[in-house]
Parts: structure tokens; sequence; C-alpha cells
């Protein structure tokens, strides 16, 4: 339970420590008394350092009474944990300098996952080739052109993501094949008179109905695809900041 503040001070042993082993404990106290905490004067500890006196408990029970530890003497984890905090902020206190640019690895991990989540933050949207290429692309693929060249490089974005990787090629190229379809089923509303064209009126009208469906359905893909980039908040590369 002490593994992080024992490696924070460079302890020997962080990993092994046992706070019960008698011995090892005195021995600790001894060592972060002497390198980190130096409550004491040199001259002054001598009770804390003889740690095979019979006395040492009590010089112990002296030693955190005087550096104002909360825990007594049995609450020995507790009172371990408390001193080893303390020896971690004097640390830094005498280390500040070494310390004050020092980035914790949630942050850092947090960073990471921003620039990851907005890989276009970075951009400079006013050079001249970031607009060339976006562009091409837009005319290559067909995309609406609009004045911010940022708006047209997330829809491009959105358009290959959707329709241009692998499974989605793989699901367009695969053949259709036709079911039957029993015309009789289907009412026609209108008699021309003649069998033949009464067929072909229906096949006909079959067809207009299919090719309605295909359009409905990418009237709905192109919904969807423009109501991700109004949601997307608008990035001002000037100010620094994303917001509306």
């Amino acid at each position: 339970m002490f593994r992080r503040k024992l490696s924070a001070l460079d302890y020997h042993n962080p990993a092994g420590f046992n706070c019960r082993d008698e011995t090892e404990f005195r021995n600790f106290i001894v060592w972060l008394e002497d390198q980190k905490i130096r409550h004491y004067k040199i001259e002054d500890r001598g009770n804390l350092r003889n740690i095979h006196s019979d006395d040492w408990p009590k010089s112990f029970e002296k030693y955190i009474k005087d550096v104002n530890c909360p825990f007594k003497v049995q609450e020995r984890q507790e009172t371990v944990d408390w001193l080893l905090g303390l020896a971690v902020r004097l640390e830094y206190g005498d280390n500040a300098d070494k310390y004050k640019d020092s980035t914790p690895d949630g942050a850092k991990n947090t960073d990471n996952a921003a620039k990851t989540a907005e890989p276009l933050i970075n951009l400079d949207v006013n050079n001249p080739d970031f607009k060339a290429g976006v562009m091409a692309l837009a005319n290559l693929l067909q995309i609406q052109r609009h004045d911010d060249y940022l708006v047209m490089l997330k829809a491009i974005r959105i358009l290959v993501q959707e329709r241009l990787t692998q499974d989605a090629i793989a699901k367009a190229s695969q053949s259709k094949e036709g079911l039957p379809v029993a015309l009789e089923k289907h009412i026609l509303g209108f008699d021309t008179g003649d069998a033949v064209l009464n067929e072909a009126a229906q096949i006909l009208r079959l067809l207009h109905i299919e090719e309605l469906r295909e359009l409905q359905t990418k009237i709905n893909e192109a919904i969807v695809a423009v109501q991700a980039i109004i949601a997307d908040p608008k990035t001002d590369h000037r100010l620094g900041k994303v917001g509306r």
C-alpha cells in the first residue's frame, strides 16, 4: 500500500517493504528521518538510530509527537503512511524547481487523447497547399464546396469513413439478386385495355417504387452527414479554442 510513495522517495525496496517486521520498520524510520524528513538535528537522532535499544519504542513515540503525527504508535500502517506523506511534501519543497514543470501521467494521457480525438486542431487552414488539397479531394469525391475549408475536410472525412472503408466497398460490390415478384398480387389501379400493356405498367411502377426507396435512403444519409457537421463545434484556430 506504500509502494508509490516509497518509489517517489527512492526507497531501496518499495515493493517488498514490510512495516510489520520490527527490524525493517525501525531501520525504515531511521532512514526516513535521516534522508527525507530531517526534523531533528543530527546530534539529536541518537536515540532513534539505536534500533536495538529496549527504549526505542518510547523514542519513536516521542518522534511522532514531535512531528505532529495525528496517529498513535499502535496504528502503525496509518503512522507510516502519514510519515511518507510528510516526507513527500518535504521532498517536493526541497526540489520545487525540479518538479514544477512535471506533468502527471494522467494529464499526459488526457492531452494525447484530446489530440487523437481532434486530429484537425493543429492544421493551418490558411495554407494555400492545404486549401488546394481539400479542393482537389472535394472535386474528386463530388462534395459540395464550402467557404470554410475545414468544414469541407470534415465532410470528406465523414464520406471516407462511411463509404470508402473496406467493409463499405465490399458491401457495395456485392451483386444484388432480384427476388421473384408475382405481378398479379400488385394492383395497377387502372386498366389500359391491353393485358401486355397492363403488365408493362405494373413493372414500371414497381421499378419506380424501388427508385424512390433508394432516393429516400440517400436523402437520409445526406441528412445524417449534414447533422454530423452542424453538430460538430466550430473550431476557431485564431483564438486557440473550441466553442460556438
